[in-house]
């Protein structure tokens, strides 16, 4: 995805309604551009999709750190941003990646590796890395 003009980033942010989330946020889904694959739903805020924008590479808002962060600059794991689409009420959009290694802290692909089946969870992802390797947890 090419990196879009600073108007073309004015525009989208100024269409995206969000208002709906505390803290000004909307939900991101994100999916591998290939598969499909849900990867992960995350949060961002005006300034994570800025940043998104600018560099071609996915940024989200932590709720818990309170902070910006780019995917990937801790464990290298990237997405590079191959589409991005809106819902019907632009308050939440669906961002298509080309995801570099795991895109789950837990270090599986997708944050989405656990069914509920048989009364549990039962892990049907395979780890792609240890997150203690990675992130000394």
């Amino acid at each position: 995805m090419r990196n879009f003009s600073k108007k073309d980033i004015e525009g989208l942010t100024k269409q995206l309604d969000f208002s709906k989330i505390p803290g000004d946020l909307i939900p991101v889904i994100t999916q591998d551009h290939l598969t499909n694959e849900v990867l992960m739903l995350a949060f961002a805020n005006k300034e994570a999709i800025q940043k998104s924008l600018e560099t071609g590479l996915m940024h989200y808002y932590s709720r818990s750190r309170q902070k910006l962060w780019q995917k990937g600059e801790t464990s290298g794991n990237f997405q590079e941003i191959k589409e991005l689409i809106t819902d019907c009420d632009n308050d939440s959009i669906l961002v298509l990646v080309k995801q570099t290694g795991a895109a789950c802290h837990e270090g599986y692909y997708s944050c989405f590796y656990r069914n509920f089946k048989n009364g549990k969870f039962n892990e049907i992802g395979t780890r792609i890395f240890n997150p203690e390797e990675v992130y000394g947890m």
